[in-house]
């Protein structure tokens, strides 16, 4: 219906959403899938730099998109049993047709949550390992200290160390995340970061 200037404007009531139950929900990640282009370089930065373990090699063909192709399928195990997956065909062309344009931004990044420890044995491992392309830098957003790996298909990676008071600061959020994000929309930019 369309108002005109006579016709009171009504006010849009909030909405009630629905609340998932925690078995509607999807239990975690199962992997995250990416195209590289040398699984044996990607292989050595995974397992040997970074530390998960190479858990599954599938070499497959199969009709993808309507052509038969050939293609390796490699898997790197994280705690919970999910992984990250990268793909590599035999064909160039196949290589070329599927290839992950990675448009680099630090906003476009996969996060694994680690511990401190673990964060600063990734750290050293790539400062053992020479690899300056790997850009390792670390920046603490007050309710987490990240630090940010390149791979060697571009692809940005962020190790997470929640601060100690995490479940705090996920509570607050969690209240008010509905109202932060209409105000956000309505067009006030202010941080709500009290964190840092």
């Amino acid at each position: 219906m369309t108002q005109t200037a006579t016709q009171p404007q009504t006010q849009t009531q909030p909405q009630t959403r629905p609340q998932s139950e925690p078995s509607s929900l999807p239990l975690r990640l199962h992997h995250h899938a990416w195209v590289t282009d040398d699984q044996e370089v990607n292989r050595r930065f995974y397992e040997d730099v970074i530390g998960l373990p190479l858990v599954a090699t599938w070499t497959e063909r199969e009709v993808l998109s309507g052509a038969e192709r050939a293609y390796s399928h490699t898997l790197y195990g994280l705690a919970d049993g999910s992984a990250l997956a990268f793909f590599q065909f035999a064909d160039p062309k196949d290589q070329e047709e599927f290839k992950t344009d990675i448009n680099v931004t630090p906003l476009r990044h996969i996060a694994f949550k680690v511990e401190a420890e673990t964060q600063e044995a990734i750290r050293e491992r790539i400062a053992a390992a020479g690899a300056p392309e790997a850009n390792a830098h670390v920046l603490d957003h007050g309710y987490c200290v990240s630090l940010y790996v390149t791979d060697p298909n571009g692809l940005i990676l962020e190790f997470v160390v929640d601060h100690p008071d995490v479940e705090k600061i996920d509570a607050e959020r969690r209240t008010t995340a509905h109202a932060d994000l209409a105000r956000w929309v309505a067009g006030d930019h202010t941080s709500n970061n009290d964190w840092r």
